[in-house]
Parts: structure tokens; sequence; C-alpha cells
């Protein structure tokens, strides 16, 4: 008769035990390995599970040897439990959206309100009142919204870089001589800046923008009546001064860049002292 191969001792690979120290234990084989990782406790595997599961207990769990998915069977359950679990599944895949929706309709909702006030900001409390009273309500729905984002778009329009860009270019080559290597920096308005990835910035500055206006236009434009007038120039006087101060602080900034310079690294002897510091002591010496 041919002799059946003795079964190795199984081992399990969570907990270290084996056959002999439980008799009453549950094995199982759930994937692929062989030799000491090929069995488990059930109850160790169940507990495993849970650790990489996390409270999901749909999600897959591959073996961390061989890479195969364990196959997880539950028990079958009524139909009410079943009803249950199909709305629960319903709900979670539905959530996203209704969370999209309702941060959409917050933003949209906010946008027509600060369109609202900037409105009655721009042209006066009371008349700004009474034209959106008589105004249609579908264009006061699809106009107010587009308030702050053209004065969003309007921020991101950088033309104060241009005119930089421009002076750079033609001031400060034609200053140099005829045949001249000296080098020239990189103009810093060619490159993405920290002030153009600012998002805040641009945002805050852009909602900002029509209360600024409103006060530099009765500060400096007193004498005009009309408070929409008065704002529409305050806005206008304002982004003129930004630009000016603005162009005149990058050209600053890159002529301070042109004319820097590299100094020697000082060498140093064997203490620690620099060559320039021990001339200067031997010449305080002879002296």
């Amino acid at each position: 008769s041919i002799m059946a191969e003795e079964q190795p001792e199984k081992h399990c690979w969570v907990c270290f035990a084996t056959e002999r120290d439980d008799h009453t234990a549950e094995w199982v084989s759930p994937c692929r390995c062989k030799g000491c990782t090929k069995w488990i406790h059930q109850s160790c595997l169940q507990r495993w599970l849970d650790e990489k599961q996390k409270g999901n207990s749909g999600g897959a769990v591959n073996c961390p040897q061989c890479g195969t998915e364990y196959h997880i069977t539950f028990p079958k359950m009524g139909p009410l439990v079943y009803f249950l679990q199909q709305v629960d599944k319903a709900l979670s895949r539905a959530s996203p959206f209704a969370a999209v929706g309702v941060v959409v309709g917050t933003v949209y909702w906010s946008a027509v309100t600060y369109g609202a006030v900037t409105v009655m900001q721009v042209v006066g409390h009371k008349k700004g009142l009474y034209v959106m009273e008589r105004a249609d309500p579908l264009f006061l729905l699809m106009g107010l919204p587009t308030i702050p984002v053209v004065l969003v778009l309007g921020k991101m329009i950088r033309w104060e870089d241009y005119l930089v860009r421009l002076w750079q270019r033609f001031s400060y080559k034609r200053a140099l001589a005829p045949g001249s290597y000296r080098y020239l920096p990189r103009i810093p308005a060619d490159g993405p800046s920290a002030d153009h990835l600012s998002v805040s910035r641009t945002l805050c500055g852009a909602l900002i923008f029509p209360s600024i206006a409103s006060v530099v236009g009765k500060l400096l434009f007193r004498q005009v009546s009309s408070n929409l007038q008065r704002t529409i120039l305050g806005g206008i006087a304002f982004v003129l001064i930004k630009g000016v101060l603005k162009v005149y602080f990058k050209q600053q900034q890159y002529i301070m860049q042109a004319n820097r310079q590299i100094l020697n690294y000082p060498e140093t002897n064997g203490d620690g002292q620099s060559e320039g510091n021990e001339d200067d002591t031997e010449d305080s010496g002879n002296e």
C-alpha cells in the first residue's frame, strides 16, 4: 500500500500557534500560499480583516504574501435587512452629488447676495433697491451672480506686469554700452510668481474692490453728485494709483536684481581665520 505523505503541522501566521495548542480551533487556507503561511485561524483572519477593512465590510482584501483576494461570504439576510442595505447604498452613492449641489447652491446664492449689495453700494441704497424692485427677476438671478465673477476675472488681468516688462526690456538694455556682455537677470513678470498663484489674494482683492472704489470716490470726487459716477471715478483712480506704485516697485526690484554681485568666498587657514583677517593683523603690527 502506498503510504500517504505526512501533512506538515499547521501554523497560524498571525498568532504563531499550532494545531497542537488548540485542537478545537477552526483553520482555513484562504490563498495560494504554501508552507508556513498557508494556514491561519479563522478567528485570527477575522480580526485581521476587521483591521484592514476599517469598518467597510464590503471592501476587498488581498493576501499580503501572494496577493490572492480572499473569498468572503455572508449569511443570507431577510427582506427587510436587504431593503435597508440597498437604501443605505443608494444614500451613500447620492450623498457626494447632494453635497456638491449644496455647495454650488450656497456659492450661487452668496454671489447673488454679493451682487445685490454691490449694486446698492455703487448706485446708492435707495436707488439700488428701486432698480432691483423694477427689474425682471430672471435678469436679477442671472445678472447679479456675474458681478463677482467679472470682478475676479478683472483682477486676474495683470496689466501692470505688461508695462513693467516693456519698461525693463527697452530702458535697461538701452542703458548698456554697445557690445556689453553684462548679464541681464530674468524679468520677474515673465514667470509665475507667488502673487500670481495666490488665489486668496486675488479673490479678496476682487471682492473688496467695490468698497475701495466707493471710499476713494467719496474722498477724491466729493463734488460729483451721482453716487454711480463717483464710485466709477474712484475705482479708476484707485486702479491707476495702485498700478503706478506697482510698476515703480517692480522696476526697483529689477534694478536691484540687475546690480547684484556675488562676493568671493573668504579663504581660511587651519586656525579657521580668514587670510584677510591675518593681513589686517600683520599690517596693524607693522605699524
